[in-house]
């Protein structure tokens, strides 16, 4: 079975203007609300092979609540850093495991959530999480087939 996990970054600090954007930190929300939907994943019996993320500082924290909750590390990926969702999927496709968090940013996560829910996930608000199972061990399947399942659930 292949499990892939969407997590949409945490809310993000926007206090500095003059910070590159790839450097811009979680805000209060954002470190309260990641090892909460963090938490909620490990207790939902879900177990990543591996953590997929951005290398921007807001997902790689976001990531890192992941990581503990979850007892996988995480694995920095310059091609996450606003990936269209082509990207993100193939990402998880190359990883060499069967059940992968990708830890990305808006649009391409909202676009890759809505399309694998045939368009019932409208939106990935900030730290979202979208769960997809495929009954099959082969992401070439999975990436052309709907999943068989899939579960949905944001801090709002």
């Amino acid at each position: 079975m292949i499990t892939l996990a969407l997590v949409r970054h945490a809310k993000s600090d926007w206090g500095d203007p003059g910070l590159d954007d790839h450097d811009r930190p979680l805000n209060d929300r954002g470190r309260r609300d990641a090892p909460v939907l963090a938490a909620r994943l490990a207790e939902s019996g879900f177990r990543a092979d591996v953590i997929l993320t951005s290398t921007a500082l807001r997902a790689r924290t976001t990531a890192a609540a992941f990581a503990e909750a979850l007892g996988t590390p995480a694995e920095d990926r310059e091609e996450l850093y606003g990936a269209p969702a082509r990207t993100l999927l193939a990402a998880a496709a190359t990883a060499g495991a069967q059940s992968v968090v990708v830890v990305a940013h808006d649009p391409g996560m909202t676009v890759l959530a809505e399309t694998l829910s045939g368009g019932d996930i409208g939106a990935m608000p900030t730290c979202a999480v979208a769960v997809f199972r495929w009954d099959t061990d082969d992401w070439d399947v999975a990436a052309s087939v709907d999943p068989a399942s899939w579960t949905f659930d944001s801090p709002r």
